[in-house]
């Protein structure tokens, strides 16, 4: 069922010139804009590290928010999403591959990033897949990824001046993640909370653009087979 659902799904030219648009946007986004932002705050005297993890969330909502938005109102498949991901991951990879890392937003101590563009094009394909169609199973987790996480990193930046945990992120980002979640529900609640919780906790080498959304994304998908009445569809 689910293959023939695939195969009846049909690509539009509307959707490859959104891709294209996207996939232009989060480059700007990412070589441009933020690089722009960097030298804005160092002129400030931010340090260093601070406005790497500053331009990440800025990179988180702006790119990955923003894309994962536009998805549920224009894509009927997750075919092209899923690709332009990770081509975006590869374009990533590749400075910190060459040795060459973009230092207004990367760091040779993680490619944290990288796994950012490959859980975002992950999530959005297997919400549509398993859900036949309702891109907000896979979206929501992304959100969560993006809006949530970015809000706690700003508050702890601005805060504590480095990165590091903080409760008071955690409960900014449940405020948000938890009214983001009412999109699907109560277990869309449950599971912006619960997300917001596990963010607060590392478990190297899996960051918390794994942990975030794939912790979230299971939350949803028990809900839907053994709790419906939890969500709004």
């Amino acid at each position: 069922m689910k293959l023939l659902f695939l195969i009846n799904a049909m690509i539009s030219n509307e959707e490859v010139f959104i891709t294209g648009l996207l996939f232009s946007w989060v480059i700007f986004v990412a070589t441009v804009l933020t690089k722009k932002l960097y030298g804005l705050m160092k002129k400030r005297g931010v340090d260093h590290y601070v406005a790497i993890y500053y331009n990440r969330k800025v990179i988180h909502m702006l790119a990955g928010g923003v894309c994962a938005l536009v998805v549920p109102f224009v894509f009927k498949t997750a075919i092209l999403p899923f690709i332009m991901a990770m081509l975006l991951a590869i374009f990533i990879y590749t400075p910190h591959r060459l040795g060459r890392i973009m230092y207004w937003f990367q760091t040779k101590e993680n490619a944290y990033e990288v796994s950012f563009c490959i859980m975002w094009g992950i999530m959005i394909s297997l919400g549509w897949w398993l859900s036949e169609g309702n891109y907000w199973f896979g979206v929501l987790p992304v959100l969560f990824m993006s809006f949530g996480d970015a809000v706690t990193g700003i508050i702890r930046n601005y805060v504590y001046r480095r990165r590091t945990k903080s409760w008071w992120g955690n409960l900014a980002m449940a405020a948000l993640s938890m009214s983001l979640g009412t999109i699907l529900g109560t277990a869309g609640i449950i599971a912006g909370g619960v997300a917001s919780f596990v963010e607060h906790f590392e478990f190297y080498p899996i960051d918390d653009n794994v942990t975030v959304p794939s912790v979230s994304f299971l939350i949803l998908m028990l809900a839907k087979t053994f709790a419906p009445g939890l969500l709004r569809l």
